[in-house]
């Protein structure tokens, strides 16, 4: 259990509703990246999420798969803060107790939400996607004028050889590919450095290829970022799973290897198959 932290209820000069300097870091010296303890949500009495427990070390590609219903979605708002937990515990690090957070608060620690959808600036260009992402003045006029240091360009650089656009830099974004859309978002959450990204069916609409070349940056990025990924397509799961951790009716039914869980009697009863 994490110690409790005192708080304040105003935000002050930079600072969280915790009375805690804002963008400071998260600290996993001495445990998990993210830690949810009984986490109980309810909505006109269904229950949505029950006395869900979860745990994801730093580094770690986290798959959570779950029939329609199991509360992956639900989840995900409470760790982002669009969700405030009726009951329980939810821990970014060692201190940031995020049910005590706004969304833009829990944005600033360093968690990043992308969508199934992919939502981008489709008559800006590829780059100027990734420099607005990047701009703590999201207004597009202002961001654009903004002249870029040496170091800006050289992450722009960066992300867009990690997610493969480099040569599609120039072009408006809307005239991508659903699958370069989707590494394009993916691109704007890592300018603003996150260091846990919660990534909603990135698979779903892509061929096969760009759901191959999903799975290498997902790889890649494992380790310098932590991932939890929710996904239904189980070859991918399977590309990229080390743990998945399978929801059903708001906790955890399984969890371990892609094996373990398939060959669950429960898992394939309430959601597989046979």
């Amino acid at each position: 259990m994490n110690p409790a932290i005192d708080t304040t209820d105003e935000l002050k000069s930079g600072t969280t509703s915790q009375g805690r300097m804002m963008g400071k870091g998260v600290d996993t010296s001495h445990g998990p990246i993210l830690y949810l303890e009984d986490i109980g949500v309810s909505f006109d009495g269904f229950r949505a999420l029950n006395k869900l427990t979860l745990t994801i070390e730093t580094g770690e590609l986290r798959c959570i798969i779950g029939p329609n219903g199991a509360g992956k979605t639900t989840m995900m708002d409470v760790i982002t803060g669009k969700t405030r937990p009726d009951e329980g515990t939810a821990y970014f690090g060692q201190t940031i107790d995020l049910t005590r957070l706004t969304e833009a608060e829990i944005a600033h620690e360093g968690i990043g939400r992308k969508f199934q959808k992919p939502t981008v600036f489709e008559n800006l260009s590829v780059v100027e996607n990734l420099e607005l992402a990047m701009k703590t003045d999201k207004r597009v006029r202002a961001s654009l004028r903004a002249k870029l240091s040496g170091e800006d360009l050289a992450r722009i650089g960066e992300t867009l050889e990690m997610i493969r656009l480099q040569d599609e830099a120039g072009r408006p974004a809307g005239t991508l590919s659903h699958g370069q859309k989707q590494w394009l978002e993916i691109g704007m959450l890592l300018m603003q450095e996150p260091k846990l990204l919660l990534l909603d069916e990135p698979a779903a609409g892509m061929t096969d290829h760009e759901t191959a070349r999903t799975a290498e940056l997902f790889l890649t990025l494992a380790g310098s970022h932590t991932l939890i990924v929710v996904e239904h397509d189980m070859d991918f799961i399977g590309t990229i799973a080390k743990t998945v951790t399978v929801l059903h009716e708001g906790s955890v039914l399984a969890e371990g290897t892609l094996d373990d869980v398939k060959s669950n009697d429960r898992v394939i009863e309430v959601y597989l198959g046979r």
